[in-house]
């Protein structure tokens, strides 16, 4: 051996890209993006957005958690993908509009941006939302997600030949290989809308990648009834089990500076309509997988493809939610149904599993679920709080 010579195995880590690193993040973008782009679109158009302001928030989340993934990766030597909140995009399709519109709801989305920046530098925050029960937090997730999965029942009902045809493609791929399922439904879906809509010349005319600046507004109903449950779902359902599949894959970063990252990234998209981003979980898996790379010091080159495929995608936004804004709105429900199915049938496990803490899981599912609005407040936090009294009850009972 030359003496001199660098470390074999350091030269390596800091080499190119392999074929697999490539091909996983490819992979992982697309399955991300195809998987759930329509529930972030229905998600801001709940809320108040315009097309253009749903196809510019879409673009600012999409560039901005690429652009922060491939920083993040490179820097650390770590596969650190990030994601737009899919659950949190589910949370804003079942709170309809609030009090100022969207621009409230824009300056909700930069608060949770705040509180996710809180939970990154100051432990007790972050430590304070991990001690939220799990139970809980799992149903008030299930009961947001409900509406949206029995979306695919009422496209039968109301477009039955579209919608079978979807739903039977989902199945039958999904009974070889299931990560491909939502994205193929999602293709079929495209096509038979591209078959079946005609898009008028000033929808084409709109297709062109553009951010539309919104001036943000606060309101306290948007913060309680937005920001508030957007930062819980966020941090208990993306960001935590984000830190659990790195940790799973042997990577074992600090996660204060991660979640930092995550809310700044969220702060940087709200101005233009981006609602929020955190740590993938399940795309992260493709990339700090085996099958990225054998060397687990060069996966880190998968979740830096996927950041760069992801920019990509987004400046794709406009003219999928412009064909999406001429389609009708429940088959797009159906699909972002279909790609939420596994996403509530893990939740309400999870929520039901301890007997003990049932009855408040219970309480708090069915109170979210319910779309119940007080003192312009979704039905989300209210979950929460009558689940927690259960709960809270229940203890005090037991100690007694």
């Amino acid at each position: 051996m030359t003496s001199g010579t660098a470390n074999p195995e350091a030269e390596r880590a800091k080499s190119g890209p392999s074929v697999p690193a490539v091909a996983a993040g490819l992979l992982a973008a697309l399955v991300g993006f195809a998987s759930s782009f329509a529930v972030v679109i229905a998600g801001l158009q709940a809320v108040g957005a315009s097309q253009a302001e749903a196809a510019s928030g879409l673009m600012a989340v999409a560039v901005v958690k690429g652009i922060i993934a491939v920083f993040l990766s490179l820097n650390r030597r770590m596969p650190i993908s990030l994601a737009w909140s899919t659950p949190g995009a589910a949370l804003l399709a079942t709170s309809g509009a609030v009090e100022g519109g969207f621009p409230a709801a824009v300056g909700a989305f930069a608060a949770t941006g705040l509180l996710i920046i809180g939970a990154g530098l100051w432990r007790p925050l972050g430590r304070a939302v991990s001690a939220i029960p799990a139970p809980l937090a799992n149903a008030m997730l299930a009961g947001v997600l409900l509406g949206l999965c029995l979306a695919p029942v009422k496209a039968v009902g109301e477009m039955p030949l579209f919608a079978l045809t979807i739903i039977a493609t989902w199945a039958i791929v999904a009974r070889f290989k299931r990560l491909y399922a939502v994205p193929v439904a999602v293709l079929v879906t495209v096509m038979l809308l591209a078959l079946s809509t005609e898009l008028s010349g000033e929808a084409i005319g709109s297709i062109w990648p553009r951010l539309v600046p919104v001036w943000p507004s606060f309101s306290l109903p948007a913060m309680i009834g937005i920001a508030l449950p957007l930062f819980i779902v966020t941090m208990a359902s993306q960001n935590i089990p984000g830190m659990a599949v790195l940790n799973a894959n042997g990577y074992r970063p600090d996660p204060g500076p991660l979640f930092t990252w995550t809310g700044i990234g969220t702060m940087l998209a709200a101005p233009f309509g981006g609602h929020a981003m955190n740590l993938a979980a399940i795309t992260a898996a493709i990339c700090a997988g085996p099958d990225a790379d054998p060397d687990p010091k060069r996966r880190y080159w998968a979740a830096v493809v996927a950041g760069i495929t992801y920019v990509a995608l987004g400046l794709c936004a406009a003219a999928a939610t412009a064909l999406l804004a001429a389609s009708p709105p429940i088959l797009i429900q159906a699909v972002a149904g279909l790609a939420l199915l596994g996403a509530f049938g893990t939740a309400l496990m999870a929520a039901m599993a301890e007997a003990r803490d049932r009855e408040a899981a219970v309480v708090t599912f069915l109170v979210t679920a319910s779309g119940l609005s007080l003192f312009g407040i979704s039905g989300a936090f209210w979950g929460l709080v009558a689940g927690g009294a259960i709960y809270g009850l229940a203890r005090w009972r037991a100690q007694a």
